[in-house]
Order: C-alpha cells, then structure tokens, then sequence
C-alpha cells in the first residue's frame, strides 16, 4: 500500500503481517486527529474488543502539530508534540485491541484543501484493502473544519469503490457538534453502557491533552450520559451510556445523491418538528 504522506505509518498491536491484519477488519474508523476515533467510535471498538471473528481498524488523518499544550507540554514544539500524539494513539489502539491503526500524517492544512485529492486517495486504498462491514466517521453536521475534510474524503472515497466493496453501513459520529437535535426516529442509537472502564481507559491515554486543559474524558462519558437520560422522557433509561450517529449509508449506496442536500435534509425535518410542536400549542394548526 503506496500512502501519500512518506511518514505515514501502520500500526499493528499483534504484529500480524499487514496481509492477514488488513483484510480481518470488520469495523472501519476514519478520524482526523488522534482521540477522535475513541471519543466517535467507540461503539465500534466496543463490538471488535476481544472477538475473534470482529476486527476495529482506525484511520487517524493529522499529523497532531497544532495540538494544544500546557503544562508538562507547555514547552513542546510541533514535532516533538506529533511524536507524543502518535505514541497515544498506537497505545490506546494497544488497549483497544485493534486490527490496524492508519496515522496518515497529514497537517491540516491539507485536509481542508477542496482541490487536494490525497487523503481521499488514501482512504480509498485503505477501504479497498480492508472493506469493512461498518465505516464510523465525523458527522456531516459537524462545526469542526478539519473534520468536516475528512468526513467529505471519506464519502467520496466510498462512493468511487466498486458498488460490492462498500460498506453496508456508515454511521457519522458525534466529537464538535452532539446531535440530540436529529429527529428521534432518525438517530443511529449505540448503546454502549456498562464498558465505562474500557471507555476511561481508552480517553485517558491521551494524556497530552487532557492535561493541556481539555477534559475530553470527562466530556466524552458526560455526553454518553446526558444522551441516554435525555432521550426518552416517558420511560426509564434502557442504557446509561448512548452515542448517537447520522446514518450516512444512503449517500454513499447512491453516488448521485447530492450530499449538502442530504445533510441538510436532517436540519429541515428538525426545524418542521419544531415549527409543528409548537403551532399545535398556540393553536395555529
């Protein structure tokens, strides 16, 4: 596998050779910066960790360099920080038990480029190599620049595979944006209570910046939390950790499929929700 960036890395926790690690995994994380894939996909990681016949493949895009540092970190330059990143990520890939970890290494620069084909080239290679049953990426609807390029990459790069080598399902992920504001009906629900001592284990490899000042572990756990409490008002919590995805397999079965539009779609249903509920209540229905 020829991959664009020359410091680009593959990382395998047990050591298979890349011919018998890549074509096992199942499950399929596209991230773009280290931690993303363990705060988005963890219903993933959760359905491969310590079964045989189920793999978790991450792919992490950037190379860490604009990563906030204090403390300990305080002092760090980009290279310096680019190496710790990628150490936690292999590590929290360690304990995840994954099939293979991708770090790309790209900046970021690059990934928001609209006229750079390279990390969707990537990611076609990668899929191509593993075809997963089930791909986890950003969410469309996500407020974050970077991850908005890499969810984009990771769409086209599905669409351009032969129809027969695209995954069955592609869920986008919550990380900068929640969303508790699609229609209940349309919510991709993973439920993944009771592993909260695998979750804390994954989030807090990430030392370098949960100790910069953002508690990304607390926050990660706080919204699983606030998602399974908060998601039916009439009935008594079936689970005590939810993550809620965008079902993205629509537009990538159908390429012709206008994605802006499709996205945008889910804010119009939310918004005529909203619109109903409350005509019903000032009585102008």
């Amino acid at each position: 596998m020829k991959l664009h960036q020359s410091t680009a890395q593959i990382f395998v926790p047990d050591a298979k050779p890349l011919a018998a690690a890549l074509p096992r995994i199942t499950h399929l994380g596209i991230g773009a910066h280290q931690d993303d894939l363990e705060f988005m996909a963890f219903h993933g990681i959760l359905e491969c960790f310590a079964n045989a016949a189920k793999w978790f493949g991450g792919v992490t895009c950037t190379n860490g360099a604009g990563s906030s540092r204090t403390g300990v970190y305080a002092s760090f330059t980009d290279a310096q920080m680019m190496a710790v990143r990628r150490t936690e990520q292999n590590n929290a890939a360690m304990v995840g038990q994954y099939g293979a970890m991708f770090q790309l290494d790209y900046p970021s620069s690059a990934i928001k480029s609209v006229t750079d084909p390279s990390l969707k080239n990537d990611l076609k290679e990668i899929l191509a190599a593993t075809q997963p049953e089930v791909v986890y990426t950003h969410n469309p609807a996500d407020k974050h620049d970077t991850h908005i390029g890499v969810v984009i990459a990771a769409l086209e790069a599905m669409r351009e595979l032969p129809r027969d080598q695209r995954p069955k399902k592609v869920i986008g992920c919550e990380v900068w944006r929640n969303l508790d504001w699609l229609n209940d009906a349309e919510k991709v629900l993973m439920n993944v209570s009771g592993r909260d001592n695998l979750a804390a284990a994954l989030n807090g490899v990430f030392d370098s910046q949960i100790a910069g000042g953002k508690r990304y572990d607390l926050a990660t756990l706080g919204r699983r939390a606030s998602n399974a409490t908060f998601f039916e008002s009439h009935a008594t919590d079936a689970a005590n950790q939810l993550i809620f995805g965008m079902d993205l397999t629509p537009v990538v079965a159908d390429e012709t499929k206008d994605i802006v539009d499709f996205v945008t779609d889910f804010i119009d249903r939310f918004n005529a929700d909203v619109k109903a509920k409350l005509s019903k209540r000032l009585g102008k229905i």
